[in-house]
């Protein structure tokens, strides 16, 4: 089974903050990949408890090989994405928890940047353990919305890429 898992928190006071743009974008693609083999998953337990909707999903080395999670990277420029696969948590919780409940790091992520940045690249990430949950925590505004939406186009075809020619493929054109 293919599984592409998009991270973040069930309910409505979470539906558009930051920290959910694994389940955002994974609304979004789901609706271009109607057609193919692939279950989505949006967890419906919190970000630090993913690994439980995941685990059970991951039966065998082969179903490793076939997960994608996707997930919100305050370390990332908004509306770039990157492909890493068998690395650690990074300090995200959502990962972690996967990655303890999987007993492995051997699986696919796609990370969503949702920093801003200045004209320059720069990032403008808070700083300060409040300042960033409040960050994530925040919804999109509009125009930030739309550049998520934008990406989505090309997380499509990465996972498209992902699962009919191969991750090193994948890798290299997407990253």
């Amino acid at each position: 089974m293919k599984l592409v898992v998009g991270l973040g928190n069930p309910g409505k006071e979470y539906e558009n903050t930051r920290h959910n743009t694994g389940r955002i974008l994974v609304s979004m693609i789901e609706k271009k990949l109607e057609d193919s083999k692939i279950k989505f998953l949006t967890p419906d337990n919190f970000m630090n408890n993913s690994g439980k909707a995941v685990a059970p999903l991951i039966k065998s080395k082969k179903d490793l090989e076939n997960l994608v999670v996707i997930y919100d990277d305050i370390d990332l420029p908004l509306g770039k994405m990157k492909i890493s696969f068998n690395r650690s948590s990074g300090g995200h919780n959502g990962l972690g928890s996967i990655i303890k409940a999987l007993k492995s790091e051997e699986f696919l992520r796609i990370r969503i940047g949702i920093s801003p940045a200045t004209p320059t690249g720069k990032l403008k990430k808070p700083s300060g353990e409040k300042a960033v949950l409040n960050f994530l925590l925040g919804e999109f505004k509009k125009p930030e919305l739309e550049i998520i939406k934008k990406l989505s186009k090309k997380v499509a075809e990465a996972i498209e890429t992902i699962f009919t020619e191969s991750k090193d493929k994948a890798m290299s054109l997407y990253n």
